[in-house]
Protein backbone atom coordinates (compact mmCIF):
# COMPACT_ATOMS: atom_id res chain seq x y z
CA UNK A 1 0.00 0.00 0.00
CA UNK A 2 1.38 3.38 -0.97
CA UNK A 3 1.66 6.20 1.53
CA UNK A 4 3.19 9.21 -0.20
CA UNK A 5 2.53 11.16 -3.39
CA UNK A 6 0.36 8.58 -5.04
CA UNK A 7 -2.04 9.84 -7.66
CA UNK A 8 -4.21 8.59 -10.49
CA UNK A 9 -2.19 9.74 -13.43
CA UNK A 10 -1.27 6.15 -14.21
CA UNK A 11 0.86 5.33 -17.24
CA UNK A 12 1.84 8.17 -19.53
CA UNK A 13 4.15 8.61 -22.47
CA UNK A 14 7.03 9.01 -20.01
CA UNK A 15 6.45 5.59 -18.45
CA UNK A 16 9.15 4.01 -20.59
CA UNK A 17 6.96 1.94 -22.93
CA UNK A 18 7.34 -1.77 -23.56
CA UNK A 19 5.55 -4.53 -21.74
CA UNK A 20 8.47 -6.74 -20.69
CA UNK A 21 6.79 -9.84 -22.07
CA UNK A 22 3.32 -9.18 -20.66
CA UNK A 23 0.35 -6.85 -20.92
CA UNK A 24 0.45 -3.24 -19.76
CA UNK A 25 3.31 -0.83 -19.18
CA UNK A 26 6.12 -1.63 -16.78
CA UNK A 27 4.82 1.11 -14.48
CA UNK A 28 1.31 -0.37 -14.40
CA UNK A 29 2.62 -3.87 -13.79
CA UNK A 30 4.84 -2.64 -10.96
CA UNK A 31 2.03 -0.79 -9.19
CA UNK A 32 -0.34 -3.71 -9.71
CA UNK A 33 2.15 -6.14 -8.19
CA UNK A 34 2.87 -3.94 -5.18
CA UNK A 35 -0.75 -3.06 -4.49
CA UNK A 36 -1.82 -6.68 -4.88
CA UNK A 37 0.92 -7.78 -2.50
CA UNK A 38 0.28 -5.11 0.12
CA UNK A 39 3.75 -3.62 -0.27
CA UNK A 40 4.89 -0.56 1.65
CA UNK A 41 6.17 2.04 -0.80
CA UNK A 42 6.35 5.77 -1.49
CA UNK A 43 6.20 7.53 -4.85
CA UNK A 44 8.47 10.53 -5.34
CA UNK A 45 7.96 12.94 -8.24
CA UNK A 46 10.96 14.92 -9.51
CA UNK A 47 12.46 16.48 -12.62
CA UNK A 48 13.23 13.89 -15.34
CA UNK A 49 16.54 12.19 -14.50
CA UNK A 50 17.96 8.70 -14.89
CA UNK A 51 21.53 9.04 -13.63
CA UNK A 52 21.98 7.41 -10.25
CA UNK A 53 23.99 10.10 -8.49
CA UNK A 54 21.82 12.97 -9.70
CA UNK A 55 18.44 11.35 -9.09
CA UNK A 56 19.58 10.15 -5.65
CA UNK A 57 20.31 13.76 -4.72
CA UNK A 58 16.84 14.78 -5.91
CA UNK A 59 15.22 12.08 -3.78
CA UNK A 60 17.47 12.63 -0.76
CA UNK A 61 18.67 9.04 -0.50
CA UNK A 62 22.18 7.68 -0.09
CA UNK A 63 23.35 6.34 -3.48
CA UNK A 64 24.08 3.03 -1.73
CA UNK A 65 20.31 2.64 -1.28
CA UNK A 66 19.65 3.10 -5.00
CA UNK A 67 18.99 0.01 -7.10
CA UNK A 68 21.25 0.30 -10.14
CA UNK A 69 19.97 -2.11 -12.80
CA UNK A 70 22.06 -3.43 -15.69
CA UNK A 71 20.99 -6.05 -18.23
CA UNK A 72 23.90 -8.42 -18.81
CA UNK A 73 24.26 -10.97 -21.60
CA UNK A 74 26.10 -14.20 -20.74
CA UNK A 75 27.29 -16.65 -23.40
CA UNK A 76 27.12 -20.20 -22.10
CA UNK A 77 28.43 -21.63 -25.38
CA UNK A 78 28.52 -20.64 -29.05
CA UNK A 79 24.76 -20.96 -29.45
CA UNK A 80 23.34 -20.31 -26.00
CA UNK A 81 22.88 -16.92 -24.38
CA UNK A 82 21.19 -15.96 -21.14
CA UNK A 83 20.23 -12.55 -19.88
CA UNK A 84 20.55 -11.33 -16.30
CA UNK A 85 19.03 -8.25 -14.72
CA UNK A 86 21.93 -7.42 -12.43
CA UNK A 87 20.98 -5.10 -9.56
CA UNK A 88 23.69 -3.50 -7.44
CA UNK A 89 23.93 -0.56 -5.01
CA UNK A 90 24.01 2.77 -6.81
CA UNK A 91 27.52 3.61 -5.61
CA UNK A 92 29.00 0.43 -7.08
CA UNK A 93 29.53 -1.19 -10.47
CA UNK A 94 28.39 -4.56 -11.77
CA UNK A 95 31.17 -7.16 -11.68
CA UNK A 96 30.74 -8.84 -15.06
CA UNK A 97 33.19 -11.57 -14.11
CA UNK A 98 31.07 -12.47 -11.09
CA UNK A 99 27.93 -12.65 -13.24
CA UNK A 100 29.75 -14.85 -15.74
CA UNK A 101 30.90 -17.23 -13.04
CA UNK A 102 27.48 -17.32 -11.42
CA UNK A 103 25.90 -18.61 -14.62
CA UNK A 104 28.85 -20.77 -15.64
CA UNK A 105 29.37 -18.85 -18.85
CA UNK A 106 32.39 -18.18 -20.99
CA UNK A 107 31.69 -14.49 -21.61
CA UNK A 108 29.60 -11.72 -20.05
CA UNK A 109 28.96 -8.23 -21.34
CA UNK A 110 26.38 -5.49 -21.33
CA UNK A 111 23.35 -6.38 -23.42
CA UNK A 112 22.63 -4.27 -26.47
CA UNK A 113 20.36 -1.37 -25.55
CA UNK A 114 17.47 -2.50 -27.73
CA UNK A 115 17.62 -6.02 -26.26
CA UNK A 116 17.84 -4.73 -22.69
CA UNK A 117 14.88 -2.40 -23.16
CA UNK A 118 12.78 -5.11 -24.76
CA UNK A 119 13.43 -7.59 -21.96
CA UNK A 120 13.04 -5.00 -19.19
CA UNK A 121 9.97 -3.36 -20.69
CA UNK A 122 11.23 0.20 -20.21
CA UNK A 123 13.88 2.52 -21.59
CA UNK A 124 17.41 3.01 -20.35
CA UNK A 125 17.51 5.04 -17.16
CA UNK A 126 14.17 3.68 -15.96
CA UNK A 127 14.72 -0.09 -15.79
CA UNK A 128 13.11 -1.61 -12.72
CA UNK A 129 14.75 -4.03 -10.24
CA UNK A 130 11.97 -6.47 -11.14
CA UNK A 131 11.78 -8.95 -14.00
CA UNK A 132 8.49 -9.40 -15.82
CA UNK A 133 10.06 -11.41 -18.67
CA UNK A 134 10.74 -15.16 -18.52
CA UNK A 135 14.07 -14.74 -20.32
CA UNK A 136 15.44 -12.21 -17.83
CA UNK A 137 16.82 -13.61 -14.56
CA UNK A 138 16.84 -11.21 -11.61
CA UNK A 139 20.05 -11.26 -9.54
CA UNK A 140 20.62 -8.77 -6.71
CA UNK A 141 23.79 -8.04 -4.76
CA UNK A 142 23.16 -8.64 -1.02
CA UNK A 143 24.70 -5.26 -0.12
CA UNK A 144 21.64 -3.50 -1.53
CA UNK A 145 19.32 -5.63 0.59
CA UNK A 146 20.96 -4.50 3.84
CA UNK A 147 18.98 -1.24 3.75
CA UNK A 148 15.47 -0.85 5.14
CA UNK A 149 14.31 0.76 1.88
CA UNK A 150 15.59 0.75 -1.68
CA UNK A 151 15.10 3.56 -4.20
CA UNK A 152 14.72 3.39 -7.99
CA UNK A 153 13.12 5.10 -10.96
CA UNK A 154 9.60 3.68 -11.25
CA UNK A 155 9.85 2.88 -14.99
CA UNK A 156 9.74 6.65 -15.52
CA UNK A 157 12.36 9.37 -15.54
CA UNK A 158 10.10 11.77 -13.62
CA UNK A 159 8.97 9.46 -10.82
CA UNK A 160 10.85 7.29 -8.34
CA UNK A 161 9.88 4.80 -5.69
CA UNK A 162 11.08 4.07 -2.18
CA UNK A 163 10.18 0.46 -1.47
CA UNK A 164 10.38 -1.51 1.77
CA UNK A 165 13.21 -4.01 1.26
CA UNK A 166 11.44 -6.90 2.93
CA UNK A 167 8.47 -6.40 0.62
CA UNK A 168 10.82 -6.16 -2.36
CA UNK A 169 12.42 -9.49 -1.52
CA UNK A 170 9.02 -11.09 -0.96
CA UNK A 171 7.45 -9.90 -4.22
CA UNK A 172 10.42 -9.72 -6.63
CA UNK A 173 12.00 -12.96 -5.34
CA UNK A 174 15.49 -12.09 -6.59
CA UNK A 175 18.45 -14.44 -6.63
CA UNK A 176 20.95 -12.96 -4.15
CA UNK A 177 24.58 -13.15 -5.23
CA UNK A 178 27.73 -11.04 -4.83
CA UNK A 179 27.84 -9.35 -8.24
CA UNK A 180 29.04 -5.84 -7.32
CA UNK A 181 32.56 -4.52 -7.46
CA UNK A 182 33.97 -2.97 -4.27
CA UNK A 183 32.70 0.54 -3.45
CA UNK A 184 34.54 3.43 -5.06
CA UNK A 185 37.17 5.19 -2.99
CA UNK A 186 35.60 8.52 -2.01
CA UNK A 187 38.89 10.41 -2.34
CA UNK A 188 39.81 9.15 -5.79
CA UNK A 189 36.51 8.18 -7.39
CA UNK A 190 37.90 4.78 -8.30
CA UNK A 191 37.00 1.28 -7.24
CA UNK A 192 39.36 -0.77 -5.11
CA UNK A 193 40.63 -2.40 -8.29
CA UNK A 194 41.44 1.00 -9.81
CA UNK A 195 38.50 1.24 -12.22
CA UNK A 196 36.60 4.51 -12.57
CA UNK A 197 33.29 4.85 -10.77
CA UNK A 198 30.07 4.36 -12.74
CA UNK A 199 28.86 1.68 -15.15
CA UNK A 200 29.67 2.02 -18.82
CA UNK A 201 27.73 0.70 -21.77
CA UNK A 202 24.46 -1.18 -21.96
CA UNK A 203 21.04 -0.06 -20.82
CA UNK A 204 20.71 0.68 -17.15
CA UNK A 205 18.42 2.17 -14.58
CA UNK A 206 19.11 5.39 -12.79
CA UNK A 207 18.35 3.54 -9.58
Amino acid sequence: MSDLRTDDRGATASDGGGDGGGGGSAYDRLIGLLEGGGARYRLIDHAPEGRTDLVSAMRGNDPAQAAKCIVVMVKLDKKTRRYVLAVVPGDRRVDLGAVKRLLGGGYAGFAATEVAERLAGSVSGTILPFSFHPDLELVVDPALLEHAEIFFNAARLDRSMALDTADYRRLARPRPAAIAEPPADASTGTSADGSADGSAGGASAGG
